[in-house]
């Protein structure tokens, strides 16, 4: 058998490590807002935006003995003949898909200005450590996703909701 020599070795390794790629550590990327009204919710007002967030279904392999035929007894509880069983292995959905539709300011009013004020707001919360960059980056949709999840929203996409919660969008008076 042909060895490679030992000095070769850790140079196949860098080569090798080089070889991979990076997974990304934030998770999923966000999907883009909803903003064409054939994509919205149903009744969803004209001129207005919305996120989409979709919990997936949870499935799961249930393994089950299934009696294919009684087992015989005497009347004296003698057994003749044992039960005769079948393992049946199936998927079972053990929480159903959940689509999400929830308003949030449309992409035109997410100027810069308004971002770095996301971005301060999240941050006068501990929430956010990045820097005010002023971008929708991937720390802003993190900060976004922590501070939306406890009201039962887990989307890093800015609900229209939370805007008004964190004092960056006004809230329309009845008067």
């Amino acid at each position: 058998m042909n060895r490679p020599p030992f000095a070769l070795l850790p140079l196949m390794m860098l080569g090798l490590a080089a070889c991979q790629t990076a997974l990304p550590t934030t998770g999923a990327s966000e999907p883009d807002l909803v903003t064409r009204i054939e994509t919205a919710p149903p009744g969803a007002a004209p001129g207005t935006c919305w996120g989409k967030h979709v919990t997936p279904a949870v499935i799961e392999t249930v393994t089950e003995q299934v009696i294919l035929q009684p087992a015989e007894i005497t009347s004296d509880g003698q057994v003749l003949q044992p039960a005769l069983y079948i393992t049946e292995t199936r998927q079972a959905i053990v929480k159903e898909r959940r689509v999400t539709w929830f308003e949030t300011p449309c992409a035109a009013d997410q100027t810069p200005d308004f971002v770095a004020s996301v971005q301060r707001a999240l941050a006068a919360r501990d929430l956010y450590r990045g820097p005010v960059n002023s971008e929708m980056d991937a720390r802003t949709r993190a900060a976004i996703r922590r501070f939306q999840a406890p009201e039962g929203l887990d989307s890093g996409i800015l609900s229209l909701a939370a805007a008004r919660k964190l004092g960056l969008v006004s809230v329309k008076s009845d008067s």
